[in-house]
């Protein structure tokens, strides 16, 4: 049987919302880690716009934008605990369209500022807070996720971004007036989901993705059990370097 084939780079964000839903949805598909400065013409001839995630389906169909890729993989599994349902609320879609529009435009010219030719990223990095952090934290003061008692599409959405935005500066990050977020993003991290998403492939070549461990397999074991201590870990600082190209959609 043919799997569905991914595009990939292991550090975007947009690519790594896309392997969630991948496995958070019980699909088997196979990877290609692509190399920024060599983008294989396979994906090219397919997807011209040159970046990832890139989704081929077995009938030969095309999967070119991170959110549609995670509608295609819940959809596809009957969404049988709600989790694209859920982000279909007003308040989820507003949320993941500030996400990836103005705090997006503003988190890339926070973590490079080189880039943008911009002189005080601190401008930058507070209105990222405005539009996105804070309005993060009064939502998950009232629910543990914006799927509310369970995660949802969207949590699996913003999650690579707000982690991108923590990880600039983690030591500033600890010490904001935003504990929700904090311990979301902590549980986040160690969760099985994100750590299954983030497993490490051999670059320019297809393999089958690494299906997630023994005993992880249902949807809700994904997850942290909530009866279990929520605390904060410490995020490693993730040092800017030069913008990486085409790795967006």
């Amino acid at each position: 049987m043919i799997r569905p084939l991914l595009y990939t780079y292991r550090r975007c964000p947009y690519a790594m919302r896309a392997r969630m839903a991948l496995l958070a949805s019980g699909i088997a598909f196979d990877g290609f880690e692509i190399v920024l400065r060599n983008k294989p013409a396979e994906m090219l001839a397919i997807s011209p716009k040159g970046t990832v995630p890139v989704l081929v389906l077995p009938d030969g169909s095309v999967q070119e934008q991170s959110w549609d890729i995670i509608r295609w993989a819940f959809v596809l599994s009957d969404d049988r605990k709600g989790c694209w349902n859920r982000a279909q609320s007003p308040e989820n879609l507003n949320l993941l369209a500030n996400n990836d529009g103005v705090f997006k435009h503003h988190l890339d010219r926070y973590k490079y500022p080189e880039r943008f030719g911009e002189t005080d990223r601190a401008v930058h990095r507070d209105q990222a807070m405005t539009h996105l952090l804070h309005p993060l934290e009064e939502r998950l003061q009232r629910k543990p996720y914006l799927g509310g008692n369970t995660p949802c599409a969207t949590d699996i959405a913003v999650l690579p971004f707000v982690r991108q935005f923590a990880a600039v500066n983690s030591d500033w990050f600890s010490k904001l007036p935003i504990p929700s977020v904090q311990t979301w993003l902590a549980n986040w991290v160690v969760s099985p989901l994100f750590v299954a998403g983030m497993v490490k492939l051999p670059s320019q070549s297809i393999v089958l993705f690494p299906p997630p461990a023994q005993g992880t397999t249902s949807f809700d074991s994904f997850f942290l059990n909530e009866t279990a201590p929520r605390q904060k870990t410490r995020l490693v600082n993730e040092q800017p370097r030069g913008k990486p190209r085409g790795i967006h959609g």
